[in-house]
């Protein structure tokens, strides 16, 4: 049995218990969806990613928080910072706030992530492709 910490020096905030849908799992495109932490009260923006196309990912990007990568289809290659991650299904990866980072699918088949951005808001700067500074 674990007992990591002593339940009575943690009180409960207020916040309700919350649900919300991530996505549709007969959904088509790489980004199935995303629920921000505020639709829950929480303090964290859950995203789905995904696609079947080796080499294919999101854009070189940058958050002003951490974030956590779950594989849990595929493999893929993330690139954070000078660090390139090999990673396949059951691995969790980390992005560190201001560290500008990407993956993609290294394939074969469907590359799929759960996203967990430690803010309750998506935000993002892209530093490539359309629309970056």
């Amino acid at each position: 049995m674990r007992k990591d910490f002593d339940p009575t020096t943690i009180a409960p905030d207020g916040r309700a218990a919350g649900k919300a849908r991530l996505f549709d799992p007969e959904g088509g495109g790489p980004w199935r969806g995303n629920v921000e932490g505020e639709t829950l009260n929480a303090r964290c923006t859950v995203l789905a990613y995904g696609n079947e196309t080796v080499g294919e990912g999101p854009r070189l990007h940058v958050h002003p928080y951490d974030e956590l990568f779950i594989v849990i289809a595929g493999n893929a290659r993330f690139f954070v910072g000078d660090a390139v991650i090999e990673a396949t299904v059951g691995d969790v990866v980390f992005g560190p706030a201001g560290v500008p980072h990407r993956f993609e699918n290294r394939g074969p088949g469907r590359l799929q992530t759960i996203d967990v951005h430690q803010a309750p808001r998506w935000l993002q700067v892209d530093l490539e492709g359309e629309g970056a500074p």
